[in-house]
């Protein structure tokens, strides 16, 4: 406790230098988010303007490119202006806001696909209950309750890594992280511990836990089905599938990143892996649903088609 002192600003370390190549990757990277921005909000206008896509899968969908578009502006802005500085320091209120962004993401994240699990599940495995069990307004509460857990145990983590005593100031990471700033503790962190693990089992392994459930019972019902209600089925459940096995990946690389010495890895590599989870899945999202859902990318050739005409 004789060490401990309050951090006023702590410096993301791990950056690596790359001399004027970062020019080139502060354009890739702006482009990157300048596509997830656009992307994103096209989806979120049609599933909003289309009256026939007032229905629960859809509302889930725009909630998921929502949720893409507050992680990427809760992380792209100070990342664009980290590539192009020299210093890496970031304040301490707003390390502690870009915790919270990223985290509520990331928890948000998987509770919509949890919901979207359960969405698909009626619809395939109790057809006929469908409309009486996944009404708009069931849609609705499921997606408000999507942000509201997720918005109360972050930010009781938060509150517990704010209270930690620091004796140092220095993240290995690109971006602020709740695990990082444990281990600069002065103390014991074991009540942060398990609220942590306590936490991750809500919004992570319980959602996970019951998309693996779901998806069974769904391939059990699909193997005693006709062809063709296969094929219906892989086209509504495919994009969900991508979506979720994508996100699953990319948060474990980031979990194993946060465990494991980075100061072994190599700086690049290990930036890369750090930044998959922020980047890949508010990029493939909009992708995957755009492009597989026949009613969406319909209405995204005809959005297409009028600013074509229009110019």
């Amino acid at each position: 406790m004789e060490n401990d002192t309050f951090m006023s600003h702590f410096d993301l370390t791990l950056y690596v230098n790359i001399g004027y190549y970062r020019y080139p990757a502060f354009v890739l990277c702006f482009l990157l988010f300048a596509f997830i921005v656009t992307a994103n909000l096209v989806i979120i206008l049609i599933i909003s303007r289309e009256r026939t896509l007032h229905e629960p899968m859809y509302i889930f969908i725009a909630c998921l490119s929502f949720n893409s578009l507050y992680g990427s502006t809760g992380f792209f802005p100070r990342f664009l202006m980290d590539l192009l500085s020299d210093s890496h320091l970031i304040s301490r209120p707003a390390c502690f806001t870009q915790i919270y962004v990223i985290y509520t993401y990331a928890s948000n994240e998987m509770t919509i696909l949890g919901i979207m699990a359960y969405d698909r599940y009626v619809a395939v495995c109790h057809p006929l209950h469908y409309h009486n069990k996944v009404t708009p307004r069931a849609a609705y509460v499921l997606a408000a309750l999507a942000w509201i857990c997720p918005a109360f145990t972050v930010g009781t983590c938060l509150y517990l890594a704010i209270r930690l005593p620091l004796c140092g100031n220095e993240i290995l990471k690109v971006y602020c992280a709740i695990w990082n700033i444990a281990k600069l503790s002065c103390v014991t962190t074991s009540i942060n511990n398990i609220t942590g693990l306590f936490v991750a089992t809500i919004t992570v392994f319980l959602p996970l836990t019951y998309v693996l459930y779901t998806y069974f019972r769904i391939l059990l019902v699909c193997r005693k089905s006709s062809s063709e209600c296969k094929s219906k089925v892989l086209q509504t459940c495919l994009p969900h599938t991508i979506s979720f096995v994508s996100y699953s990946i990319t948060a474990f690389c980031d979990i194993a990143l946060s465990r494991i010495n980075v100061e072994k890895l190599n700086p690049f590599f290990a930036a890369i892996l750090s930044l998959k989870f922020v980047m890949i899945p508010p990029v493939l999202n909009p992708l995957v649903y755009g492009l597989k859902l026949p009613e969406i990318r319909r209405h995204i050739f005809r959005m297409l088609s009028w600013l074509k005409t229009t110019s």
